[in-house]
Order: structure tokens, then sequence, then C-alpha cells
């Protein structure tokens, strides 16, 4: 991401950033990327003496495509909770700019190895169970059955249909139906607790001791299944972890969930099929949207990523006779040839 003279939002974004320098100390010339996302939003940095570690983030948000309230709701909540996000310096929602403070530079991803992970794990999983304990109805959409199934349809329109350039047959779109609603099912009998929806490395950073982890991109925070954040932690598109460490860390996640009091499965087994189904539910989802990145949003760097996610889907997949008909699906599709190949399988 570049500041190009050509881009419409920028004039606008430096008036604003102007109209605030003397207040907040803010010099605008100092204006720089810091970081674009998965959605229409953006983020810059911009240079101001007086903020801890002397610099704060602007994030642009063009109103059109995206809307900042449940950002500014979502922190609040999560603020309310004891979990570190961003504090908001100021905020236009009319303009879509926000200015944020600044976390800093080290995610987890950038992090992350095999002597830090134990203790920056440790770290999130006692966030999350912070959040959880926070849980109440009302407060964060629900994630109900349409969300779910709007989600897995990614995968046939998105992965299967645009990336790989396949058409089911009527046999196998049943075959993934059938998944879908067993999935769906699976997660909706879950308990509920509140749901960050991306609980993973590139949005948890790595700061100051008794506040870790920063948290950020909790604008599309829902009310939903308890195992949803920490299969996006354990099983994350960015990284990879050996399944004993997963099953490890999932079981200290599971004895201080109980510990707490949270609403998990009194069994570490019953509580693994939960975290393994959640985990279907959206690896297909995120191959869908890895696809769409590229394919709609010109953003191909996801598409490395998409050999892991397919890897989780079909190993634990694998591990359930009720999903055999998900399993064949999967495989016919990543057998077929290049992705204009156009078959119908």
């Amino acid at each position: 991401m570049t500041l190009l003279d050509s881009d419409p939002r920028l004039p606008p974004l430096q008036r604003w950033l102007a109209q605030r320098a003397d207040r907040l100390s803010l010099q605008p010339e100092s204006l720089r990327p810091a970081s674009d996302d998965a959605s229409f939003r953006r983020y810059f940095r911009i240079d101001s003496p007086v903020a801890p570690g002397g610099s704060l983030i602007v994030m642009d948000a063009p109103p059109a495509r995206e809307d900042c309230q449940p950002f500014l709701h979502a922190g609040a909540i999560l603020r309310e909770a004891g979990l570190s996000v961003p504090a908001v310096i100021d905020a236009d929602l009319d303009s879509g700019f926000l200015l944020l403070e600044d976390l800093g530079n080290d995610t987890y991803l950038s992090c992350l190895d095999a002597e830090s992970a134990s203790a920056l794990y440790r770290d999130a999983v006692a966030a999350l169970v912070k959040l959880q304990l926070a849980s109440r109805p009302s407060v964060f959409p629900d994630y109900d059955r349409a969300l779910l199934d709007r989600e897995m349809q990614l995968y046939p329109d998105w992965y299967v249909v645009r990336h790989k350039g396949v058409t089911l047959s009527d046999p196998n779109k049943e075959r993934l139906n059938q998944a879908f609603d067993l999935l769906a099912s699976a997660a909706l009998a879950q308990p509920r607790v509140f749901v960050h929806r991306d609980w993973h490395c590139r949005n948890l950073m790595k700061i100051d001791a008794g506040r870790n982890p920063g948290v950020l991109d909790f604008q599309d925070a829902v009310y939903g299944p308890v195992t949803y954040d920490l299969v996006s932690m354990l099983r994350d598109a960015y990284i990879d972890w050996s399944e004993e460490l997963q099953i490890d860390w999932a079981i200290r996640y599971w004895e201080a969930a109980r510990k707490a009091r949270l609403p998990v499965a009194s069994d570490f087994g019953s509580f693994y099929r939960d975290f393994e189904w959640m985990g279907l539910q959206r690896q297909l989802k995120v191959l869908g949207i890895f696809a769409r990145l590229q394919h709609r949003d010109g953003k191909s760097r996801y598409r490395a990523d998409l050999p892991r996610v397919l890897g989780y889907a079909l190993a634990a997949a694998r591990r359930y006779q009720a999903l055999s008909g998900l399993v064949q699906v999967l495989e016919v599709v990543e057998s077929l040839a290049p992705a204009d190949s156009g078959y119908t399988f």
C-alpha cells in the first residue's frame, strides 16, 4: 500500500488530520502506510510526539463500503471486558476516518516461534477467557444459521467455481449441502459466548507485559459458538503448528474455561469434536474468502495460505464418518486440472 496522488480519499484525509494537528500534536507530513487488511479498510501511521510510542494509527474506512460504528461498539465492549484494544482518539463516522492508539508493529505472526509460542498463546487464552466471561445476549449480532450458511457458501461460489473452475455435479452439490447442514447444526448446538471471529496471529499484537495481547479487527464480533475463536487461533490460516501442540493448547484453554465456569463440554473429547467441526465451518469460509480476495479484490497474497487451510479441513473431515461426503467433494475438487478447466464433477 502506497500514498498515491490520484487516491481520491487522500486529500480529505489529509485535511481532516491537518484540522487536528495542533490539538493532538500530529505531524501530517509523516503520514505513511501502516497496513491494509482483507476488507476495504486501510491503516496509516502518523507521528505524534505526545502519543505513547510517538505515533498514532489512522483508519480509513470508506463509508460506502465500511461502517465504523460496529468497530466503536465492539471496541467499547472488549475494553469493558478487560482486553487491550486501541483507544479511540478521534472519530468522524460520516467521513470514515478514525484516529487510534498505536499498538506497534509486533503482531503475533512476527513474534511466534518455538520458544515464544507457549507464553504468547497463554496470554491469548487468558484474554479469550476474559472476553467470553463478559458474554451476554443482545450485545452483538447472533451467529445464526443464515450467517453460518452464507459463510460456507463462499466455498462453492468462490473457491470451487471461480478459483478451481469446477461445476459440481448434482450428487456432489447434495453431499456438500448435507455437510453444511451437519456443521451448522453442530455450531448452533454449542453454548454461546462473545466471538471475536478473527482471533488469529495477524490480529493479536505482542505489547507491554500485563496488557498482552493487543487485540485488533474486532468489528465483526458476534454472539456464537464457544469454540470458534479458539479454533481460529490454533488452526490459524497464517502459521502451522503440529497437531500435538494444537491439542495441548486446546486442553489448556479447556481447563482454564472450566475453572472460570464457562459453558464448555465437561468431557474433552466432546469439546474437541465441537472444536474440529467448528474449524471445518471456518475453513470452508476462509477458502472462499481467500479465493474472493484474489479474484475480486486483486489481493493475491492470500493464495499462498490456501493449502494450509485446505489441509486443516481435510485432516479433520477424514476423522468423522458422518463427514465422508464432504471429504469426497474436497478430494474431487483438488484432483482437478488448473483453474480454467471448466469440468463438472
